[in-house]
């Protein structure tokens, strides 16, 4: 775990925390990527437990609350952000405990306890994913499901100018980079989606589907034309990536 990495994470998280307010959420997956109404990965989560790996404003939380699920927890390394989830959550009625920590360690979450984990456009913040996946794990009931969205890989490595698409870096590279379009400094994580898939295999998880589909409305188009997701972009590189992955059960 890289300590200096997560404190200039968390500084930029709080300072960006309104920018992000409700940015997002589920049902949606990423920009101009398949939602769970198109993909019902959850399933019903009627009395089910769940946690949320980088919860953020707690707007995913929230779609939870409205599905009947039996208790709410969200873990977020943003203070600012949990304050805001805070208090969109105080009038639900299901129980909810947010915990303020990197995804890297555990502040006192139980094992063989959640029915659901997932994560909305985090994961690839953490500075382990090996002990991130492995903490998921733990937490995880035999059997439990691990569903995540994260900006695909080749999203970055790749731009678009007058429609013509360059490579700008080797697909190969792994690792810290900075954040471009931030006001304040932050470090993302680089993966190859095999290095996804392998840890996931390593830390005990059986993958059950892959996702790197596009979808969009006419909305979509209007609302990202010219952004860092840009639906000129999306026509040939998707933006976003889903795995759903199950806990294997002991034999």
């Amino acid at each position: 775990m890289n300590v200096k990495t997560l404190k200039t994470n968390k500084h930029s998280w709080n300072e960006a925390a309104e920018r992000f307010y409700g940015r997002n959420p589920l049902p949606e997956y990423g920009p101009m990527a398949p939602s769970e109404d198109n993909l019902n990965l959850f399933g019903d989560i009627t009395n089910l437990k769940v946690l949320d790996i980088g919860c953020g404003s707690g707007h995913s939380l929230q779609y939870m609350n409205e599905r009947n699920a039996a208790e709410l927890w969200g873990l977020d390394l943003s203070e600012k952000q949990l304050n805001a989830a805070r208090s969109l959550l105080e009038n639900c009625t299901t129980p909810v405990k947010l915990f303020e920590s990197p995804m890297e360690e555990n502040p006192g979450l139980p094992h063989d306890y959640f029915d659901i984990v997932y994560s909305i456009y985090a994961l690839g913040w953490t500075t382990n994913l090996d002990k991130t996946l492995a903490n998921i794990n733990k937490y995880l009931k035999q059997g439990g499901v691990f569903i995540f969205s994260w900006e695909h890989p080749l999203h970055s490595r790749v731009s678009i100018e007058s429609g013509v698409l360059t490579l700008d870096k080797s697909y190969h590279e792994e690792g810290p980079y900075d954040h471009e379009g931030w006001g304040n400094p932050a470090i993302m994580q680089q993966f190859k989606v095999s290095t996804y898939i392998n840890s996931l295999i390593n830390c005990g998880f059986k993958i059950e589907q892959v996702i790197e589909d596009v979808y969009y409305s006419e909305e979509d188009i209007q609302r990202h034309e010219n952004r860092w997701y840009s639906f000129e972009k999306a026509k040939s590189i998707p933006t976003t990536i889903i795995i759903k992955s199950r806990k294997l059960k002991l034999e």
